[in-house]
């Protein structure tokens, strides 16, 4: 694990900035480098960090992992301190304390829109958009909104995700703001949501997804690494990119089934979070060292380890 200063005052600062000058953060957004921009053949390595938002804190057996915000934002500082790391998927309050912190200069931004589906809520499946807007994504001169897109056959609620999800995607191409949906057929499981990781299934959220909104222009596909993922990745012509949500293997046997889905036409990269941010073995930069090396992005580049 990293050695990260143990300060318990470290990020004070962020607090007093928040309560005596709150509008910091928009002219930290205001004066910050954007990325140089997206290109075919350039896989972006993006790191994932919203899921305290969704009241969802596990990684692995710990069920507290990133409660404590000072050790999630020294993860982070760690992990986009690698060139090699294009940007980061973050929640309002995440992406805030980054910016102020001046560690996202040259990165892509994305935006959690729908945190609304507490993890172990009774009403899970009605996942409500309560976090980034397209509006205010616009006037973070973020990349682009992230949506959770759970379709569960079994449970009306998902109408009204599918609706939101749609009118999300309408506002964000509007401001030309590419929308990375997130789809999974979803059912319930003794009393909790699980996701349908099968071949079949990931199809199918896809081409239901792939069909919301008025227009696809500005649509990005974010999928699981399952099996049979050339079959997945047949099904639809939308960018995609990988997410690594809560792995069981070995890091060899995760970074191993991500490398060969990079490979396949259409996949743009990597959106991870916890895999990297609280990896099993070694340190955060190692981690992120490791999946850097398997993107193309940055081939004969001197990765930062």
């Amino acid at each position: 694990m990293s050695r990260f200063d143990d300060n318990p005052r470290r990020y004070e600062h962020l607090s007093r900035i928040r309560l005596e000058d709150p509008d910091a953060v928009s002219r930290a957004a205001a004066v910050r480098r954007p990325h140089p921009g997206l290109k075919l053949g350039e896989q972006n390595f993006i790191v994932a960090a919203d899921h305290p938002a969704r009241g969802a804190l596990a990684v692995g057996d710990n069920k507290t992992a990133m409660a404590d915000r000072r050790d999630l934002l020294d993860r982070l500082q760690a992990a986009l301190s690698n060139p090699a790391v294009d940007g980061v998927l973050a929640s309002p309050d995440i992406m805030d304390d980054l910016l102020l912190l001046g560690a996202l200069e040259g990165k892509l931004l994305f935006g959690s829109m729908n945190r609304g589906g507490l993890s172990g809520f009774v009403n899970e499946m009605d996942d409500r958009f309560t976090g980034h807007t397209a509006e205010a994504l616009e006037a973070l001169g973020a990349n682009g909104g992230k949506m959770l897109t759970r379709i569960c056959l079994g449970d009306p609620a998902t109408v009204a995700t599918l609706e939101s999800t749609a009118k999300a995607i309408d506002s964000l191409a509007e401001r030309r703001l590419v929308a990375m949906v997130e789809p999974f057929i979803s059912v319930w499981d003794n009393g909790r949501v699980r996701n349908d990781l099968s071949a079949d299934a990931v199809i199918k959220s896809v081409a239901i997804a792939s069909g919301l909104g008025s227009t696809s222009a500005y649509t990005w596909m974010k999928l699981p690494v399952v099996g049979e993922m050339e079959r997945v990745m047949a099904a639809t012509t939308l960018p995609t990119v990988l997410l690594g949500g809560d792995p069981s293997g070995s890091p060899e046997e995760v970074f191993a089934s991500w490398g060969a889905a990079l490979k396949l036409p259409g996949v743009q990269g990597l959106t991870v979070g916890r895999a990297l941010l609280y990896p099993k073995e070694g340190t955060v930069e190692e981690a992120v060292a490791a999946a850097a090396s398997l993107l193309n992005a940055h081939t004969g580049q001197e990765i930062a380890s």
